[in-house]
């Protein structure tokens, strides 16, 4: 069975940090999660290139985690490989043109910020999103009307034989939370946006005035993993599930957070069965109510 050679082959080449068995609760922000069979955290690109090598020649599944948001893994866990990409691949520089080159592991939010420290316009709409880089590429994250597409140049991904291959925009076929690489999963790396000058104090003030607005109306000192539920055309999720009096709703200590319809909260000890169940109710109500099918923007994975 692949799971028996995985520690052999891993051991034998020089591919970061290897731990067996890992709660995946530990690496996603609603801290929730079964264990991964191998959780690997690479240093470096190469280390990266290496894994893929290995991985696939052996066909052995590998899932790659960013900063463990907009994800809920479920209760079983996650066989084969897990490569843990943020906190380690995070180089971040200006390039020619207003270009800023970053490195899949850092924070999205981190990028943001440095860009405003330095005059650069255009990823102020990150500040609030806390994946990393690569992961940000991988679903087209946005927010406050800006999204990936709307600012990336090319990003490199590791194909399954180990080649860094630079995919351009185009390539990634984005649509509303979604990108290629959703249905044939690789690995970015890094990225790079295409910003423009902007004046540094009143980026500021704007992304504060985002953030305030945040702190009050966003459960953000409770695990969670954002929003649950992607906006139909025409309205909000979390007005359909309000006004369907589903705040506050509980399953185990998984709960529909008071503060926001559209987040569900961990109060401790919550399983991903809870949380599936709960979106599974939200479902069902608002197709009975309104007749709308809410689609998840959290991407579920693992083994029940």
């Amino acid at each position: 069975m692949y799971t028996e050679k995985i520690p052999q082959l891993l051991e034998a080449c020089d591919v970061g940090e290897v731990f067996y068995q890992e709660p995946l609760a530990r690496h996603t922000t609603w801290r929730i999660g079964g264990p991964a069979d191998v959780l690997v955290i690479p240093k470096t690109i190469t280390h990266i290139r290496q894994i893929m090598r290995i991985v696939n020649a052996h066909r052995i599944p590998v899932f790659f985690l960013g900063r463990g948001s907009n994800l809920l893994v479920r209760d079983g866990g996650i066989r084969g490989v897990v490569v843990k990409l943020s906190d380690t691949l995070t180089h971040i520089s200006i390039e020619p043109g207003h270009q800023l080159l970053v490195e899949a592991g850092r924070s999205f939010v981190s990028a943001a910020n440095f860009a405003i420290r330095n005059g650069l316009s255009g990823l102020e709409f990150a500040t609030g999103i806390p994946g990393a880089v690569g992961g940000a590429v991988m679903m087209n994250a946005g927010a406050h009307g800006g999204e990936v597409k709307d600012v990336l140049v090319s990003a490199d991904v590791i194909d399954e034989a180990g080649q860094i291959r630079t995919m351009t925009n185009r390539d990634f076929q984005f649509a509303y939370r979604y990108s290629c690489l959703k249905d044939h999963p690789l690995p970015v790396v890094r990225a790079l946006f295409q910003l423009r000058p902007g004046d540094a104090e009143e980026m500021k003030q704007r992304v504060k005035q985002w953030s305030k607005k945040r702190q009050s109306s966003q459960p953000l000192s409770m695990p969670n993993c954002g929003s649950v539920f992607r906006n139909p055309e025409g309205t909000y999720a979390g007005k359909l599930i309000e006004d369907s009096g589903l705040k506050g709703t509980c399953i185990g200590t998984a709960q529909i957070s008071e503060l926001h319809a559209n987040f569900i909260v961990n109060r401790g000890g919550a399983k991903a069965s809870d949380v599936i169940r709960l979106i599974e109710l939200v479902q069902a109500t608002i197709l009975r109510n309104y007749g709308i099918t809410l689609i998840p923007e959290v991407r579920i994975v693992g083994e029940d």
